[in-house]
């Protein structure tokens, strides 16, 4: 077990609900003409931004329905806005938020090395979920969640140089074989490009309304059982993360989990708007014995490595101590 457990305070922005994809689990995907369905312009993200900044936030999270711009709705109303694709747009989004004061953290879903490559300057750290290499019903109805096209783009990653996070989805329907398959691809591809740095180890939660609502959760055994085993997998300098607002960390903590993930002061978990984020106070309480250490989207080791861009180093050396952690105060 670690001496402390870290966690970023962060921005949650999704863009746009409009996806390609049609996972068995998931109630924030939106058709553009459903009631709910949004996309975000700059005018609805900047004060989202400068909220959060005053909170005292470092990092902004971008997500977006994967490929939206295949959407002909959604694609219209980027091309009026003059972008012709969501990489385009969001990397002028990026640059508000280094501007406002905050770092970038996008997870855009599956991208090309180009795109990643369009991305990489202006963002401190970035995300994709390989979520399990079996092949499961849960995506049935999702080309972007096919597991050679998640692993490539974590791979492209790799080879850009880009502080990577990436994780796993513990009950959609994959077998022990598929946990350890998995865990075991995440760890290869950081022995040979050494970007991960960090892999969530995310439980599955029912929904209502979804195909999969009628499924159970992993109890906390299965979940102590899959966190011991990533930190057996996974190499040592990969942080291992599990979320605080769907599973209480305290036991996984004990088992090799060391940190929480980004927590928002401002926004909700716009993926799992029924859980409440707890407070950093109540993270505290939650880990007893064990300290707390906020850090930023990208990890002490990617900082002293100097995994970064020109744009970026101004706003990361204002936030860093000596040891690459938030600074106090």
């Amino acid at each position: 077990m670690t001496d402390f457990i870290t966690f970023s305070r962060n921005v949650f922005i999704p863009v746009t609900n409009v996806c390609r994809n049609k996972c068995g689990y998931c109630t924030f995907r939106r058709e553009p003409d459903e009631p709910g369905s949004y996309f975000m312009s700059p005018e609805d993200v900047i004060p989202l931004l400068k909220e959060g900044n005053k909170a005292g936030c470092t990092e902004v999270l971008f997500t977006f329905g994967e490929y939206a711009e295949e959407v002909p709705e959604y694609k219209k109303w980027l091309e009026e806005l003059g972008y012709s694709s969501n990489v385009e747009y969001v990397v002028d989004l990026c640059k508000l938020a280094i501007k406002i004061g905050l770092l970038p953290h996008t997870n855009a879903g599956v991208l090309n090395y180009m795109e990643l490559e369009a991305l990489k300057p202006w963002n401190a750290s970035m995300g994709l979920m390989l979520e399990t290499t079996g092949m499961v019903a849960a995506h049935l109805n999702c080309p972007g969640k096919q597991p050679d096209v998640r692993v490539k783009t974590i791979k492209y990653a790799g080879e850009l140089q880009i502080p990577f996070t990436t994780g796993i989805l513990v009950g959609i329907g994959e077998t022990l074989d598929d946990r350890i398959d998995s865990l075991q691809c995440i760890a290869n591809m950081h022995v040979e490009y050494g970007h991960i740095q960090e892999v969530i180890i995310q439980n599955f939660v029912p929904k209502p309304g979804t195909s999969m609502e009628k499924q159970s959760s992993p109890e906390i055994e299965e979940m102590v059982q899959i966190v011991s085993m990533a930190r057996e997998i996974l190499p040592a300098d990969i942080a291992i993360q599990v979320a605080p607002n769907l599973i209480d960390p305290y036991l996984l903590v004990k088992y090799g989990a060391s940190d929480l993930g980004g927590i928002s002061p401002t926004t909700i978990d716009w993926i799992n708007p029924e859980t409440e984020w707890p407070t950093v106070d109540n993270l505290r309480r939650l880990l007893k014995d064990i300290s707390l250490r906020e850090r930023l989207p990208i990890y002490p080791d990617y900082i002293n490595k100097g995994w970064y861009s020109k744009h970026l180093k101004p706003l990361i050396r204002s936030m860093v101590d000596d040891e690459g952690y938030r600074r106090s105060g």
